[in-house]
């Protein structure tokens, strides 16, 4: 793969500390979910690694600056709005020796941290990397006490990250690209529309369908419902829960609502009604079993025809791939299983492996929205080589590289795909496990190589 110190321009005030999270996020990439040992190969490697983490000059904030910028690299390569789908999900890094260092997860006896993740996509859904990642500790004190954070302001509650996320992202782009916010029911309050915004700044958000409309005893999900249907789009459904993808034909409504501000604002007596824009995709006709597709959505955005929705709908279908870069996170590159001693370890760990799960999920829908280009530089001469001599032996590589399409293909079946009539494109599960192996493959390959080298030398 594209080496790590070619894509990420660290800057952490020291050429050496530069140089060596290179090295880190390279071998990661090489060997992704091994041990930090087992990736750098060596003791003396994993002890320089060691200390790296270990280091206090290492701020977390420069590492995440440096995937900022890989970020906005790559979008300065496409055209069109900025997608950016938020999302929560818990780090758990329960061990007796550091739970006092980190924070409380939903369960009393599960301790780690909390990452918010606001991954940039181009208007097709291709992932390119984190603008930005809120990460933060729970308090002990905190829990219990949700009913009472239902009433308190919303700078004072952990929703705030929802609004600190989109303005540092917005501050983060080029003043006249058009940024879309995707995100999910737990975005959709009050303070959140209401939130000042830049011009060609908007949320897309889906929705509660119980939300009390301005005017009229009726609630929002109704009131849609009860619109005519004003188009149709059909939508490919993800495999959830041991139940297979599938594609779904909606039917669509939507038209323009004044929401209350809810009963719990601190200050709903001198709210405003907000006036948004509502989508309805609703599955008319699902299979027999399964459960109908429905999503009801609330944006900033105009909706003035069918084009207008059909068109939100599919970026919100993009917002499940900030859900993937967690699974990469955590079940590809394992992060939850580093037996690192400390809290600050773990954050620089993270911040070090946010780079590695987004490029490995970037590769994966690249090579199938883009797949007849070359595969250089994603995949190197050296890799694509070996993968050459692997699936075509006894013929020698040629002088261009293949696509990019079908060297991943070669890396998804050596991590077991079979790519079999109708089994689609490969995921990023069975990438990783070939990037594992076409690793172990390439260190056997440079030993080969280095001892016929040798014995060449000494024969001369």
């Amino acid at each position: 793969m594209s080496h790590a110190a070619d894509l990420y321009p660290f800057d952490l005030g020291d050429r050496r500390l530069d140089r060596r999270a290179a090295r880190l996020v390279q071998a990661a990439l090489d060997d992704p979910g091994a041990s930090i040992p087992a990736a750098a190969g060596s003791r003396a490697a994993a002890d320089a690694a060691y200390r790296f983490l270990d280091n206090p000059a290492v701020r977390p904030e420069g590492l995440d600056a440096a995937h900022r910028r890989y970020t906005l690299d790559l979008l300065a390569g496409s055209d069109g709005p900025v997608l950016l789908a938020q999302d929560t999900t818990p780090l758990d890094f329960t061990s007796p020796a550091r739970n006092h260092a980190l924070g409380q997860l939903a369960h009393a006896r599960h301790f780690g941290l909390f990452a918010h993740s606001a991954l940039a996509m181009t208007e097709d859904g291709l992932p390119l990397g984190l603008l930005h990642q809120h990460v933060w500790a729970r308090r002990p004190e905190e829990r219990g006490k949700r009913q009472q954070r239902r009433h308190k302001e919303t700078a004072d509650k952990e929703s705030q990250r929802w609004l600190d996320t989109e303005q540092a992202c917005a501050a983060a782009l080029p003043p006249g690209r058009t940024v879309v916010t995707v995100g999910d029911r737990e975005a959709d309050f009050y303070d959140y529309f209401a939130a000042p915004r830049r011009p060609g700044q908007h949320a897309l958000v889906r929705a509660k369908p119980r939300r009390r409309l301005a005017g009229s005893k009726e609630l929002l999900g109704a009131a849609v419902r009860g619109g005519p249907v004003r188009g149709a789009l059909a939508v490919e459904v993800p495999r959830k829960d041991g139940r297979p993808g599938r594609r779904a034909a909606l039917e669509l409504r939507y038209g323009t609502f004044a929401l209350r501000p809810p009963s719990t604002h601190p200050r709903r007596k001198g709210l405003p009604p907000l006036p948004l824009q509502a989508v309805l995709a609703e599955e008319a006709a699902p299979p027999a079993g399964a459960e109908p597709v429905r999503w009801l959505l609330l944006t900033t955005l105009p909706v003035a025809g069918p084009a207008d929705a059909a068109r939100l709908v599919r970026w919100y279908t993009y917002r499940w791939r900030v859900e993937r870069y967690h699974f990469v996170l955590k079940s590809g590159c394992k992060l939850e299983e580093l037996q690192l001693g400390t809290g600050a370890r773990l954050r620089r760990a993270l911040a070090l492996y946010a780079l590695v799960a987004a490029r490995l999920l970037h590769l994966t829908y690249r090579a199938r929205q883009g797949p007849e280009g070359p595969c250089e530089p994603a995949v190197g001469r050296e890799e694509w080589g070996l993968l050459w001599r692997h699936f075509r032996p006894g013929q020698a590589p040629p002088a261009a590289p293949p696509s990019l399409r079908q060297a991943l293909h070669w890396v998804a079946r050596l991590g077991g795909f079979l790519g079999r009539k109708g089994d689609g494109e490969p995921g990023v599960k069975v990438l990783w496990r070939g990037l594992r192996k076409l690793h172990d493959m390439l260190v056997g390959f440079r030993l080969a190589k280095a001892a016929a080298q040798g014995v060449q030398s000494s024969d001369e």
